[in-house]
């Protein structure tokens, strides 16, 4: 089956158990995402909210709330989707599996476009404040589109050509926006509408950007793909949905999806800013405030009987989980042919994603040799740090999987044991400073600034890690509750940042202890605010560790020493990852809203018994 609309997914969703549909009244100023969230932390069904306070537009949340569902709406065309990928980056793939190319004629020809003369979604129009005003999270800025599809195209370009379709996050109301004229457009860097923008200022002229909402679920997944070089999105789109997108064109304007349930139309002026945010991220922060374009609104459109599609984005593991999950299983046979040696990269999604990655290459510049310190590994993640939206990645530890006993990238416990167990402080940290990590990031020293680290390590063990916290352990002075989080890693709290700043330094603290060896079994220790908390699973510890710490700013360690500009430490490395006075504030839901929605779950009605 292929869906032409949001409708035509709920309703086959519905069909097969996959769906509740809720009647009551819902606010979607913050209610309707605190249901979204506990329906999606008990791995529910879809949701279609029917009766949307202020709104008369359905609303359809958790979609893809989890991957059995997701791969059930894509249960058509994702094998030959994964097929044609394969086929793009390493024609010889075809040699090597002759029977899948059956179906790659139908996959190509629906990579095509095809122009529309009665798009569905122009049946229709509204304003900007008739759209369901969805707030997810109680210092959001205002309401929130959080499954656009933005489509602009490069000026002076005509047709389908030129065109780059992203998820960027878009504001409909709050802050200095005229209301029912203008929207706010955040995209973060490396993405292709970056590009448009450029080439906009280059020749000082604005340039058309669409915003669809809905049609087929193909549209939303291409959106975030990361696809290879030369592979249009639309096409993707098109390959994915088992039908050739339908794009009506019309001079001056970005071609407009012709299936979506709601298109936005308009213009943005290159050099022309507004303050948009705050907005609770998928890092588990408030993304600040800061100046981005925005949107000259010229028409919204709708289709008849339009649903409005969203999510809830906040901590991992949200909703967006999934769609990395599933770009995980397309992609990941592409690495090897995009990044020559690298076998798996894994993007941790319990760590924010781009502040965790791991990954496993393949050293073979000198196979002749016993006890080879980290080489072509290190070529291999500077590759990776060159790749696409890799690049944002601010931690990167990488190992050799030609060793037997590699593990996977994805097994994320015993990967940090293989590390741990063979890492050489004094050789095998290599620091990137001053450079650009994810925008959503607030860790660094500015907006898209930070600093990043490659951890690399060879093969042979060189020491056993710890699991117990050692009777003779000795801490520095205001270093309390240590608590194992993974074997070989302790964490530890300290004092507020704010507070140590005033009294010492932590690398003085660490110079004032040797690096001796009650502390050889832990070769990472975490400073942060609550241990308890840090140690309770390993998703907080990733979450901790890795999203409140900036690598060159962060990084301490027990015997440190810099030498030919190297920093290494002959004990234990030390990350600091309390919370600074410069890094976002924390999501936490609004107390009223959880009471409202407490007492529906006292109701006798399949949504109460999911919240």
């Amino acid at each position: 089956m292929t869906y032409r609309s949001t409708r035509s997914l709920v309703q086959d969703l519905h069909r097969h158990g996959h769906l509740l549909v809720v009647d009551e009244e819902v606010d979607p100023k913050l209610e309707l995402a605190e249901i979204h969230r506990r329906v999606y932390r008990r791995q529910g069904p879809a949701l279609l909210f029917t009766n949307v306070l202020g709104s008369r537009f359905p609303v359809a949340s958790n979609l893809f709330g989890t991957l059995e569902r997701a791969r059930f709406i894509f249960r058509h065309q994702i094998d030959a989707v994964r097929t044609a990928v394969k086929l793009k980056t390493d024609p010889r793939n075809a040699l090597r599996s002759p029977l899948s190319l059956a179906k790659m004629p139908w996959v190509g020809w629906r990579m095509l476009p095809v122009r529309s003369r009665r798009p569905a979604v122009m049946r229709n129009s509204c304003r900007l404040s008739e759209l369901p005003q969805v707030v997810c999270w109680p210092n959001d800025g205002g309401a929130f589109v959080t499954l656009p599809q933005v489509i602009s195209q490069a000026p002076g370009s005509r047709g389908v050509n030129g065109l780059n379709l992203g998820m960027y996050r878009v504001q409909l109301s709050g802050n200095r926006y005229v209301p029912d004229r203008e929207c706010g457009l955040h995209y973060q860097i490396h993405r292709g509408i970056g590009v448009h923008h450029a080439a906009a200022i280059s020749h000082q002229a604005d340039f058309p950007v669409n915003i669809s909402v809905g049609g087929s679920p193909a549209m939303t997944l291409s959106a975030v793909m990361p696809l290879p070089e030369g592979m249009s999105e639309l096409g993707f789109a098109g390959a994915l949905a088992g039908h050739r997108i339908p794009l009506y064109l019309n001079s001056g304007q970005a071609p407009i999806y012709a299936d979506a349930d709601f298109c936005i139309v308009g213009r943005v002026v290159p050099e022309s800013l507004k303050p948009e945010g705050p907005f609770g991220d998928h890092l588990g922060y408030y993304a600040r405030i800061h100046d981005f374009p925005y949107l000259h609104v010229s028409a919204v459109y709708h289709r008849d009987d339009a649903v409005w599609p969203m999510t809830v984005v906040g901590r991992p593991p949200q909703e967006d989980t999934t769609f990395g999950q599933l770009i995980h299983e397309i992609t990941e046979p592409v690495i090897p042919t995009v990044l020559p040696g690298v076998r798996q990269v894994h993007a941790v999604d319990a760590a924010g994603v781009h502040p965790l990655l791991l990954a496993v290459g393949s050293e073979r510049y000198t196979p002749y040799q016993r006890n080879v310190r980290p080489q072509e590994i290190l070529t291999q993640a500077c590759a990776i740090l060159g790749q696409g939206q890799l690049s944002l990645a601010k931690y990167l530890w990488i190992i050799d999987g030609l060793d037997r006993l590699a593990p996977a990238a994805d097994d994320i416990p015993n990967f940090f044991a293989y590390v741990l167990q063979r890492v050489d402080w004094t050789h095998d940290l290599h620091f990137l400073t001053k450079t650009t990590i994810d925008t959503l990031d607030y860790s660094g020293s500015g907006l898209n600034h930070g600093s990043k680290l490659i951890v690399a390590c060879g093969h042979e063990p060189r020491r056993t890690l710890g699991t117990e916290i050692p009777n003779e352990l000795r801490l520095p002075s205001g270093w309390r509750l240590p608590h194992v989080a993974l074997p070989g890693v302790l964490v530890i709290e300290a004092l507020p940042h704010q507070d140590a700043q005033a009294t010492t330094s932590l690398q003085v603290q660490c110079d004032g202890i040797l690096p001796d060896s009650d502390m050889q079994g832990f070769p990472l220790m975490v400073v942060c605010d609550d241990s308890r908390f840090a140690a309770r699973s390993l998703e907080n510890f990733l979450w901790v560790a890795f999203t409140r710490s900036n690598p060159a700013v962060d990084i301490y360690g027990f015997g440190a020493e810099i030498r030919d500009k190297h920093f290494g430490c002959q004990g234990s490395l030390v990350i600091a990852a309390r919370t600074k006075s410069h890094h976002a504030p924390g999501l936490i839901e609004d107390a009223a809203v959880c009471a409202k929605v407490d007492a529906r779950a006292t109701r006798n009605d399949p949504l109460a018994r999911l919240l």
